[in-house]
């Protein structure tokens, strides 16, 4: 599975502000143990699922090519290599042709992928480049907080959100069978409203800003910090995993929680429901690997199945319960995202995007390897290495 369509096209006007509702969490009041908005199951809509990154970005790249007001992009990975570059050519162009066009890229993220003269090269070409967090030596700690976000926005009428950043790694034109595994959705109607409302806020520097989630709403586009909750992203796992009833499918590629969400993940398949965990065998981060190999026994003792997938590195940020309720974004199960970076998700009741990002996920099992629990300790190199990852979680 590459791709799936959506067969609905919504309307495309621009996206502009809306202001944050009473019942925005679905609780008057905003309590943080009921951040999870009240939405409503729906047929599919304006949902389109990619997992393959040169699918992806023809798609992203023709979207940009139509474009006839602004294109608005921000990656946490900018890469300075045959994507980057097409990428690149495709905003000046647009930019050259009077459009605004905007490029925002995280510092940390790109620091051994982007190029400054790319960079320098783009704002020649009319682009309006930023850099997120610079280096300063009078506030070092900002260059910690990180804008993880991937998004593009095209006149307010398309967007693309998810794990995909712009380099060579997810292209299996250029990587091959070692290319990265991944997911991305694109979105249109109202939709890509709200992702412009979210891409312009942040630009204009209101990290927190969440749309209006109106009754009988089936998807949602939100920060993992809002204004009435700052761990907005973490309640809302440990809502949604308190509350499954049968199944919980988590794909992460860092698997680096805090006790709070290992415990709710445990109570889970201690009741009996079918818990099930996809990380990466190959990880680019393996301190991160080793930190999340700390909460395998206590999770395995509880019932949580834990695969490792083998042919490639993971990359994909999904979890669906209950075959009802989906996630798909930026975010990944790790201090970092949880507490520290700025992500955008995509939450999801709408049955095809549910039903697809379950598809994927046993495909993804049918390569990949259960994690048994071994008795006894670990040999105690592996503890050493996992008690490392683990006291070095919040920085990894």
């Amino acid at each position: 599975m590459s791709e799936k369509q959506s067969p609905h096209r919504a309307r495309s006007e621009r996206a502009r502000g809306a202001s944050e509702p009473e019942s925005y969490y679905g609780v008057a009041g905003g309590e943080p143990e009921n951040c999870a908005p009240a939405l409503r199951p729906a047929a599919p809509t304006q949902l389109t699922l990619y997992v393959e990154g040169d699918e992806l970005y023809e798609a992203m790249l023709a979207s940009i090519a139509g474009a006839r007001r602004e294109v608005w992009l921000e990656s946490y990975i900018f890469a300075d290599d045959v994507v980057g570059r097409r990428f690149a050519a495709a905003l000046a162009e647009r930019a050259r042709a009077g459009l605004e066009v905007r490029l925002h890229i995280d510092t940390a993220g790109s620091l051994f992928w982007g190029s400054r003269r790319l960079v320098h090269e783009l704002a020649r070409a009319g682009v309006q480049p930023r850099w997120f967090h610079r280096w300063s030596w009078r506030d070092p700690l900002r260059y910690n907080r990180r804008n993880h976000r991937k998004l593009l926005v095209v006149d307010g009428a398309e967007a693309y959100i998810g794990g995909f950043n712009i380099h060579a790694e997810s292209s299996r034109r250029t990587f091959g069978d070692r290319r990265w595994r991944d997911s991305h959705v694109r979105l249109t109607g109202d939709l890509a409203k709200i992702a412009a409302a979210l891409y312009e806020a942040f630009w204009q520097g209101d990290r927190r800003w969440t749309p209006a989630v109106h009754a009988g709403t089936a998807t949602v586009l939100l920060p993992n910090s809002t204004r009435r909750c700052r761990v907005w992203l973490h309640c809302l796992y440990d809502q949604a995993f308190a509350a499954a009833a049968r199944q919980v499918l988590v794909t992460t590629p860092y698997f680096v929680p805090d006790r709070k969400l290992q415990n709710r993940l445990a109570e889970a398949a201690a009741r009996g429901v079918d818990v099930r965990l996809l990380v990466p065998h190959k990880s680019d981060v393996r301190l991160a690997q080793w930190a999340g190999r700390a909460a395998y026994q206590q999770l395995l003792r509880a019932g949580v199945r834990i695969f490792e997938y083998l042919p490639r590195m993971l990359h994909a940020k999904t979890i669906v319960t209950d075959g009802a309720w989906a996630v798909i974004g930026t975010a990944n199960l790790d201090y970092r995202s949880l507490f520290l970076n700025y992500e955008l998700t995509l939450v999801s009741r709408d049955t095809a995007l549910c039903a697809d990002l379950r598809e994927q996920f046993f495909d993804d099992l049918a390569e990949s390897r259960e994690v048994r629990m071994i008795p006894g300790a670990p040999p105690w190199p592996q503890q050493i290495a996992n008690t490392l990852g683990w006291l070095a979680r919040r920085w990894l």
